[in-house]
């Protein structure tokens, strides 16, 4: 479990989190947070109360588990029923490492006419649970958790206000009808939230301008028939604005929880919303002609709050930032496109003025990239026949693939978008570049290939190349996932660190990251028959156990291993590995060694007079190394 570092906001979220998951599952109507005056903070909900029987395999008191151990809690249950299928926090580990990083925390739980108590110092249980009857007439149901963070972890323990306010009115507004409340002890300030308008009002009291057309809003769950891999209550609303000037707001949120990197449900939304304008545009004529809509052109000037409901949620990192699971812009777009086709169509002219303005940003982005274009001269060298280049160019966007052998080729060349990506086959294994002359480079046809699609001539590291010719933003190696892939991998970045050094260190060389692993799993639960797809053998072992945790029987799952990309449909790489939204992208950066350190570890490895070296280095490492036969 991660967590932030510079203030115990996110350890304090995982309560809050917690209390809202229960008015979330439909159990509590109020939510309050107080900071005391002695630094700690206190956050109350009405709720059904954390369990405080004892644990029928542990033999302790149910609360003390869910505070003390990772991975427990009733979050595991996802299933038909599970009492959060919907919940924003994971399995438990919250908690329980608020608890860790705390100096003291108490629990009080109200529940069944009882009142238990436990209080925990540096995680540790120090007033162990206690019972007594409640009072006379006192109906109250719900826990409230105090916790003292401990300093020592925390740059600050003060909580940036601003932050923790704007995280409490976010939980109002996405539960109509729950009040939220902050007080701080010291100060005597109180805010309190209670929002019915829900996300529209949120929205139009948080915009800087004033939108161009009315606030385009919906709502739409599944019923559990609609498509694969999507199960039911699963969905969103959402509300987006359009402004001609601005800063755009921004938000979304998965189970509540807020995703301030965004994520696959924003993609979702950006492509619902430009499939659907764009749509509209081509029905009705508008486009001028040698103008091409992109993405960015709708989502620039787009506001939205996004409220998305995930049954099992896939987290980048522990802190919950941004969504990855690879269903959810499916979902989304899904729900989004069919509702603003129709509404845009419903009001023609108000669809026209959203249009002009879409338009007006594609030719103000055509023309920046055009006076780019005029900056680099005339002299173009004849482009490789194998090559299947993208019709953008705008460094900003398009991209080329180096992709291993000529099967994958033609899987890549169907399953990229035309518009921004490009793809250049290699035959066989690159040659090794460490040891050969910059001269003789061009020799090798399909160095002479890369370079030529790229660009940009071989140069050293002191060099100071011409990289106005650069064609691609992005240069992505994209070979199998199995050894042989590797070593395509390693050879393509000798070439890159020996010959184009420079494309390195600007950022513009990357590796793409294609699955090894496919699992065909079973229905299970509310959870649908779904694809999975792994990206090595840890990946697989996790992919297992989360679909044993969701109740799915052993072996009832089939397992693929790709071959080789070639396997692969179009649909599937571009489902997997070409989809800027859903792929995975490593960029090849210089690393902690210095310059020489890692030439000399090229050399090492990569030179041919160094063969002892590396058999020494086999001898010494070999057994650490699990060879994949």
């Amino acid at each position: 479990m991660y967590t932030r570092t510079e203030s115990p906001l996110h350890c304090i979220q995982e309560v809050i989190d917690n209390a809202a998951d229960e008015a979330l599952a439909g159990f509590g109507k109020r939510l309050a947070l107080t900071l005391h005056a002695d630094g700690s903070v206190s956050v109350e909900d009405d709720g059904r109360g954390i369990p405080f029987g004892l644990h029928p395999e542990e033999q302790v008191p149910v609360v003390e588990i869910v505070y003390t151990q990772l991975h427990a809690g009733g979050k595991f249950d996802k299933g038909a029923g599970g009492a959060y299928s919907f919940s924003g926090g994971l399995h438990g580990v919250g908690v329980s490492v608020t608890n860790a990083l705390a100096k003291r925390l108490h629990v009080t739980v109200y529940r069944e006419g009882q009142v238990a108590t436990i209080a925990f110092a540096q995680g540790e249980v120090v007033e162990p649970l206690a019972l007594r009857k409640a009072g006379t007439g006192d109906r109250r149901q719900g826990t409230t958790v105090r916790v003292w963070p401990e300093a020592k972890y925390f740059d600050s323990v003060e909580l940036p206000r601003h932050d923790l306010t704007h995280l409490l009115r976010s939980k109002a507004v996405l539960m109509p009808g729950v009040t939220v409340t902050f007080t701080a002890e010291k100060s005597g300030e109180t805010q309190q939230w209670l929002y019915k308008g829900g996300l529209a009002d949120y929205l139009m009291q948080t915009l800087a301008a004033e939108p161009l057309i009315p606030l385009f809003e919906g709502e739409q769950y599944a019923t559990g028939s609609e498509t694969e891999n999507v199960a039911e209550g699963e969905g969103a609303a959402w509300v987006a604005a359009f402004t001609e000037e601005g800063s755009p707001v921004r938000e979304s949120y998965v189970n509540l929880i807020p995703t301030v990197a965004g994520g696959t449900h924003e993609s979702g939304l950006k492509d619902g919303l430009f499939g659907a304008i764009k749509n509209f545009i081509d029905l009705h004529g508008l486009l001028p002609k040698g103008v091409k809509l992109m993405p960015d052109d709708v989502f620039s000037r787009a506001s939205f709050v996004l409220s998305a409901k995930v049954l099992d949620p896939q987290f980048q990192g522990q802190i919950k930032e941004r969504l990855n699971s690879r269903d959810a812009l499916r979902l989304v777009s899904a729900y989004v496109r069919p509702a603003l086709e129709l509404w845009l169509n419903q009001h023609v002219d108000l669809g026209r003025k959203l249009a002009e303005l879409v338009i007006r940003q594609a030719q103000t982005r055509q023309r920046a990239a055009q006076k780019v274009e005029k900056r680099k001269g005339s002299g173009v060298a004849v482009l490789p026949g194998k090559l299947t280049d993208c019709e953008s160019r705008d460094l900003l966007h398009n991209e080329v693939f180096l992709v291993e052998g000529d099967s994958a080729g033609g899987s890549a060349k169907m399953g990229r978008d035309k518009e921004t990506q490009a793809i250049l086959p290699l035959r066989g294994k690159v040659l090794n570049a460490w040891e050969v002359e910059r001269d003789l480079l061009f020799k090798n046809n399909e160095i002479h290939d890369i370079a030529v699609a790229l660009g940009v001539d071989p140069h050293g590291p002191n060099d100071t190349p011409d990289l106005s010719g650069l064609r691609y933003g992005k240069v992505c190696i994209l070979s199998d996932a199995d050894v042989d892939g590797s070593h395509i991998q390693v050879l393509l970045l000798t070439l890159f660190f020996r010959h184009f050094p420079k494309l390195v260190e600007a950022g513009h060389v990357f590796v793409a990251r294609p699955p090894l692993y496919r699992v065909d799993a079973p229905a299970r639960g509310k959870k649908p028959a779904a694809k999975l797809y792994a990206l090595d053998e840890g990946e697989l072992t996790a992919t297992l156990d989360k679909l044993r945790k969701e109740g799915a029987r052993e072996g009832s799952w089939s397992i693929s291993r790709f071959k080789g990309l070639g396997e692969m449909s179009a649909e599937q790489l571009w489902d997997t590995t070409l989809n800027p939204e859903t792929r995975r992208l490593s960029r090849v950066e210089y690393g902690q060694l210095d310059f020489a350190a890692t030439v000399d570890a090229f050399n090492k490895l990569m030179g041919k007079g160094e063969a002892a070296s590396r058999r020494e280095l086999m001898e010494l490492h070999g057994d650490a190394v699990e060879v994949d036969v």
